[in-house]
């Protein structure tokens, strides 16, 4: 009677061991797949970041668009301790900081033609202010990536 019990109890043991084994080597792949993903997905955003910036430098994008595109690319990428952009490229987050509640599209259109104007004077004049900075920024974001 005992030794059933012991064969019994091997068995679920056995079992157990068996089952956690599976969980592991499937949480293993889930994490492999992951990684990869993320990895991919920081690629991506790594090499649309180089693209606006070496965009901006050949003057096919301008300051205000780039550093609202830039800004929320920066701020999406899915990394770990992920570094104070602010501080590293100060000039395209004081435009952005400057330009990210001006309307756009449709409310732009229904606003009157005067603040219209008046908002494009202020931005123009921030981005000829900020321009030789921004630029040097854009220089180091054409080589911009993240060791992971």
């Amino acid at each position: 009677m005992y030794i059933i019990a012991l064969i019994l109890a091997v068995l679920i043991v056995f079992a157990m061991a068996f089952y956690a084994g599976t969980l592991l080597f499937k949480l293993k792949n889930q994490n492999e797949a992951r990684k990869i993903k993320v990895n991919k997905r920081i690629a991506n955003i790594t090499e649309s970041i180089q693209t606006i910036a070496k965009a901006v430098e050949q003057k096919q994008c301008n300051l205000s668009e780039a550093s609202i595109r830039l800004y929320h690319l920066l701020e999406s990428l899915p990394i770990l301790d992920k570094p104070d952009f602010s501080l590293q490229y100060p000039g395209l987050f004081e435009l952005y900081n400057a330009v990210k509640d001006l309307p756009t599209h449709k409310d732009r259109s229904q606003q009157p033609k005067l603040v219209t104007r008046k908002q494009d004077i202020q931005r123009e004049s921030l981005e000829a202010k900020l321009e030789p900075q921004i630029i040097a920024e854009m220089k180091q974001l054409t080589h911009f990536s993240i060791n992971q």
